[in-house]
């Protein structure tokens, strides 16, 4: 049973823009850190941005300032809106939640948690 689905991969062109989105089956994912993961090129996985409960975030370096992630606790939903977008941004995108505090981009405690089955992003340019 798949407990993230998510949607909104495809390509876009340099310095174009795609929106990700991760809804939860559950109930419970409306209190759960959720956040995106990236699998690159030749790079390891690679995280990508995390959010609270709360609504606190968290960036990788790489995306700060042209990522931003979100969540509607009511929907179960988090979303990645991906802006100004690279060549290195292709990759396949998992969604990842969990009940941990320890709430940031590259958590390995989020990495421990649920995974949706991923969305390829591809830039061109």
């Amino acid at each position: 049973q798949d407990h993230l689905v998510e949607s909104g991969g495809g390509s876009a062109q340099v310095g174009g823009s795609l929106k990700l989105s991760c809804v939860g089956t559950d109930e419970q994912y409306s209190t759960y850190c959720m956040g995106w993961f990236r699998e690159v090129k030749e790079k390891e996985r690679e995280g990508v941005a995390a959010i609270d409960q709360n609504g606190a975030t968290s960036y990788a370096d790489s995306v700060e300032g042209r990522f931003t992630i979100s969540k509607d606790n009511a929907k179960r939903t988090a979303y990645l809106q991906m802006n100004d977008l690279k060549p290195e941004d292709t990759g396949m995108y998992y969604c990842a939640a969990g009940p941990t505090r320890d709430c940031y981009s590259g958590s390995p405690y989020l990495a421990s948690g649920h995974w949706g089955q991923g969305t390829q992003v591809t830039v061109s340019s």
